[in-house]
């Protein structure tokens, strides 16, 4: 009787994997609470505009609001940033005020971070995330980072190098072996928020770099499901539809796909690709044991060039971390904060390259 064949899936790190190609992810989604509750919480995006919130509420009662009767979370970061850089002294103050009291939370959740077994001897943060990519967030780390070199604690915080909305794109190629990207132009991506879905054509260019720094976003398709009301079977079927244009769109410029669907989503990703936690945010009921994002898009896209789809999903704060692997090769402990609906975590160990054979 013929061996069956194993599927190519198999040679795939594990959905959620502890061990990657390139490193050995020692902690994600870590979640330590104090009497307030989740202390990531602290250091969110939310966090941040309930700061302003507080700030504003003195100067609310004596009638000397600088934002009017404008709801706090109807002010954008652009709107913000653009008053702490031109704005009467006052409103630039307040800004100022939330943004020393969020760098004040950020260093106080990295400190308690660093105080665990998994995040000991870290030796670099990189803060990624939406809020990242705004002014008040660049000034709230490079705060933080003053605060914890004042109280000699050594670590370097950085910002993530990529565009955070692109970074979790790019990471997703890092999820697999290089054996599997040799030949191909790119992979599809998938990066899963709270609020939005984003796909992507990760364009490899393996001949100008092959440890993927010069990876980058070719073409990328955005949906906010945040501001429609969507159920679970409508998420996902709007979900195919964004990779099914990527796929017509790679054909259509000759790019050669690798036949593997990278995916970066909130929670606790299981070894057969379903959540555990951590995917309250999303549209419907992701945490469910028979709801499986990895086979649904398998049904839908069964095949990418001639070969059956391979799909690896795991944390997204894990993914947009992997996107920092080329800047991180002289350290050996490293981590990823996300900034965003909630606060992302991973931290990394650098797996050593395998012994060439003499």
């Amino acid at each position: 009787m013929a061996k069956e064949e194993a599927s190519p899936q198999a040679d795939l790190p594990g959905h959620g994997a502890d061990v990657l190609p390139s490193v050995t992810v020692d902690s994600y989604n870590i979640e330590i609470e104090d009497q307030d509750g989740f202390i990531g919480d602290k250091a969110s995006r939310s966090a941040f505009m309930e700061y302003v919130d507080k700030w504003r509420k003195p100067l609310r009662e004596l009638g000397e609001d600088p934002f009017g009767d404008k709801p706090t979370e109807e002010l954008s970061k652009k709107k913000l940033a653009d008053i702490l850089a031109t704005g009467e002294p006052e409103a630039a103050g307040l800004v100022l005020s939330a943004i020393e009291e969020f760098a004040q939370q950020l260093a106080f959740v990295i400190r308690r971070y660093l105080r665990t077994k998994d995040w000991r001897d870290t030796e670099c943060v990189s803060i990624g995330g939406g809020f990242r990519g705004s002014r008040l967030g660049e000034l709230a780390v490079a705060r933080a980072a003053l605060l914890l070199r004042a109280e000699d604690i050594d670590i370097d915080l950085e910002l993530i190098r990529h565009d955070p909305d692109k970074a979790g794109l790019i990471g997703a190629a890092h999820l697999l072996p290089p054996w599997m990207l040799k030949g191909h132009d790119g992979i599809l991506a998938v990066d899963i928020g709270g609020t939005n879905f984003r796909t992507g054509v990760v364009e490899l260019n393996l001949g100008k770099s092959t440890d993927l720094a010069k990876a980058k976003v070719a073409k990328s398709e955005l949906w906010r499901h945040g501001d429609e009301e969507v159920d679970r079977e409508g998420a996902t079927d709007r979900l195919t539809e964004m990779l099914q244009d990527l796929l017509s769109w790679s054909r259509k410029n000759k790019i050669e796909l690798a036949p593997v669907i990278g995916i970066g989503c909130p929670g606790i990703i299981e070894d057969d690709g379903s959540i555990d936690r951590g995917g309250q945010n999303l549209p419907g009921n992701w945490e469910s044991s028979r709801f499986n994002l990895p086979q649904i898009i398998r049904e839908n896209i069964k095949q990418i060039g001639d070969s059956e789809t391979m799909i690896v999903i795991h944390n997204d704060a894990v993914v947009q971390g992997l996107s920092e692997l080329p800047y991180m090769r002289d350290r050996s402990h490293w981590g990823i904060l996300t900034i965003g609906t909630g606060l992302g975590n991973a931290r990394f160990t650098n797996r050593k390259p395998p012994k060439k054979a003499k």
